[in-house]
């Protein structure tokens, strides 16, 4: 997918409010972007208490729309699809059946159902990987069915991330933050040790924490929140990452508020 953005863009009609459609195009007018998708996280859908249908209608909404203005390959959801009831899952299968991109997602703590039935719903396990072209993209599990706080299966990440050594780079995704740099994360010293070591690790997407939505990192790996689009806790706005590849095969993130349209938190790598 390949998009030449400046010519495209002045296609659109202005929307007002939208200073996105500008904003990015300052981060990076070097190379043109050869992949693109968002990552969202905990969802909570079917919290009580909280208007969980309009987060996911708004959050479809929104991804709908950059697909329309820049392009996505996929959607990312990180976790906490629904809110404890496992029953959740057909009516949010349906509310998701709305998005026009294809979507993946990673267990949450929130989301208590067993291997089976997660199998039966997204068709793959809870630990599981995908490829796209020169790039990789491996989901970790950080929970069971009881909901507890649980380190990825560090010989399956191992095992994993030695099949994708030829690929010019690999993004994790784990729900819940593989160290205590948070108040909800926890140690998970081995994970931490082999994606450090693992040369051609990007970058690691971690949810579940709803007030953190920038950068942290130990040695040379960035760990990336990305805040929260539903529950009743967490950052003062409901958003999502981006991530863009571009064709030099540098890439960038940046977290984005949809409804005041800055971005924020970019960070661009090699």
């Amino acid at each position: 997918m390949i998009f030449k953005r400046r010519s495209f863009l002045k296609l659109l009609p202005v929307l007002p409010g939208l200073t996105y459609l500008s904003d990015p195009e300052k981060i990076n007018v070097a190379a043109r972007i050869s992949m693109r998708f968002i990552v969202a996280s905990d969802g909570h859908y079917g919290q009580p208490g909280t208007d969980y249908k309009t987060f996911h209608s708004d959050l479809i909404s929104w991804a709908n729309r950059e697909k329309l203005q820049k392009g996505v390959d996929f959607v990312f959801f990180n976790g906490d699809l629904i809110h404890d009831d496992p029953t959740l899952y057909y009516d949010l299968k349906t509310m998701l059946s709305n998005l026009n991109v294809p979507y993946f997602v990673s267990r949450g703590n929130h989301d208590k159902v067993g291997l089976d039935v997660w199998q039966s719903t997204w068709g793959y396990p809870t630990n599981h990987s995908f490829a796209k072209g020169e790039y990789a993209f491996v989901v970790g599990d950080t929970s069971n069915e009881k909901g507890e706080y649980i380190c990825p299966d560090a010989a399956w990440l191992r095992s994993e991330l030695a099949k994708y050594t030829g690929k010019k780079g690999v993004f994790v995704f784990l729900h819940i933050t593989p160290s205590k740099w948070t108040s909800n994360g926890i140690d998970c010293k081995e994970v931490v040790d082999l994606l450090e070591n693992t040369p051609n690790v990007k970058a690691i997407f971690n949810g579940h924490d709803h007030d953190q939505d920038s950068k942290k990192q130990t040695g040379k790996k960035p760990y990336f929140f990305d805040g929260h689009f539903g529950g009743n806790w967490g950052t003062s706005y409901k958003g999502y990452r981006v991530v863009e590849i571009y064709e030099d095969n540098t890439w960038q993130t940046y977290q984005y508020n949809p409804t005041a349209a800055p971005v924020l938190n970019s960070f661009t790598g090699k």
